[in-house]
């Protein structure tokens, strides 16, 4: 009797002296970042256990977001003279607003052999620790990295395009030491004088031994709608550099288009077949006679500008033609660029009804079926209606 209570107070005793010797924390690289700045953490625990199992859960919070950066790390080492079993997990962590920020506590569960052979548990839990976190430098959406680069790739010259050339322009920006989201959104490209189509962008978190990388790519397919020179205004992305600690800004440059050759009138054969047109006369006395009725309403005289542009809406014009025969033909890039010229002619925005040709030339996967006579008839009323 005497020895079994001996036996089972030295099993409980190594049971205490076990979990009693046991030490969870966590460590930080530095403790003032700005709001979005990586802090790495290490979770560290020194056990003189035999550990079998273990459960981790970091814990989640509306005020950081966090990536684990590398896989659990056991090992031995000693400690004051004592070989201990060390666990390491590492964690990039971004605050998502100024001040105080508590991350912790955090538990670790652990299933552990006792010198009997037997198993069992204990919990180890780290006191939890605070970050002062500084207001971000710059009044645009916090991005912090440790670099960043941006690459702008363009397909072609594009102040010296060819007729019916599409310009592709592919943006890349990789940010060290930032996650996915933190990226800047895709910048508005869209101009009056420009035929735009944007692709699906790609944007991913890569884990490097450098740290997490952010990337996003962005991918448009640009076409002047004429050759006039025009200039693609400038974009700016503001970062602070967490190395030189100041913001820095990545720009996009303006881009120059225009086509090659532009004044040699593409569109000369047309204007022939405008000037050879036999009932070009007939159209141009009615024409002029309904423009009369616009001449007279309201008060006074229109413009000299408003009158021919009234005037041409009446007529069908010098494109009509070439519209007919690239739809004939299926050469959508043709009809796409007559009937841009024939929106010019008349003074007219472009109509809705055009996207859906837009859709079949730019689109990776535009949709089957489409006809290209059919789409003319309907923009030609669609341009009546209006």
């Amino acid at each position: 009797m005497v020895i079994r209570i001996i036996l089972a107070w030295l099993v409980t005793a190594g049971a205490v002296l076990a979990q009693g010797d046991t030490r969870l924390m966590i460590l930080h690289d530095h403790g003032n970042p700005v709001v979005s700045e990586m802090v790495e953490l290490t979770i560290r625990g020194e056990y003189d256990l035999t550990v079998s199992l273990e459960d981790m859960q970091f814990p989640n919070s509306p005020d950081y977001d966090w990536i684990q950066i590398a896989r659990d790390d056991w090992h031995k080492d000693r400690v004051n003279g004592r070989l201990l079993q060390i666990f390491e997990r590492r964690i990039a962590l971004f605050p998502r607003r100024d001040g105080a920020i508590q991350v912790g506590p955090i538990s670790h569960k652990l299933t552990y052999v006792q010198n009997n052979g037997q198993r069992a548990e204990t919990t180890v839990t780290a006191a939890p620790i605070t970050l002062g976190v500084r207001p971000f430098p710059a009044n645009t959406p916090p991005l912090s990295a440790s670099r960043l680069v941006l690459t702008d790739e363009l397909s072609a010259e594009p102040g010296r395009l060819k007729k019916d050339e599409i310009l592709t322009r592919r943006v890349t920006i990789e940010a060290v030491g930032a996650l996915a989201h933190h990226l800047p959104a895709r910048p508005d490209l869209s101009e009056p004088w420009l035929i735009l189509f944007s692709q699906p962008e790609t944007r991913e978190t890569v884990l490097t031994e450098a740290g997490p990388v952010a990337r996003v790519v962005w991918e448009w397919q640009l076409r002047p709608r004429t050759g006039e020179p025009a200039i693609l205004h400038a974009q700016a992305f503001p970062w602070f550099d967490t190395d030189n600690r100041q913001v820095e800004v990545a720009p996009l440059k303006p881009i120059p288009f225009g086509f090659a050759g532009f004044g040699s009138n593409f569109g000369a054969s047309d204007q022939v077949a405008w000037r050879n047109w036999p009932l070009a006369a007939l159209a141009l006395g009615g024409g002029m006679a309904a423009s009369l009725g616009l001449m007279l309403h309201g008060q006074g005289l229109l413009p000299v500008a408003a009158i021919r542009t009234r005037l041409r809406r009446l007529l069908p014009g010098p494109h009509a033609r070439a519209m007919r025969r690239a739809a004939d033909a299926g050469d959508l890039a043709a009809l796409r660029d007559a009937a841009d010229r024939h929106l010019r002619w008349r003074g007219q925005p472009a109509p809705p009804i055009l996207a859906d040709l837009d859709r079949q030339l730019y689109a990776p996967d535009p949709p089957p079926g489409f006809d290209a006579r059919r789409w003319l008839a309907a923009f030609s009323r669609t341009l009546r209606r209006g």
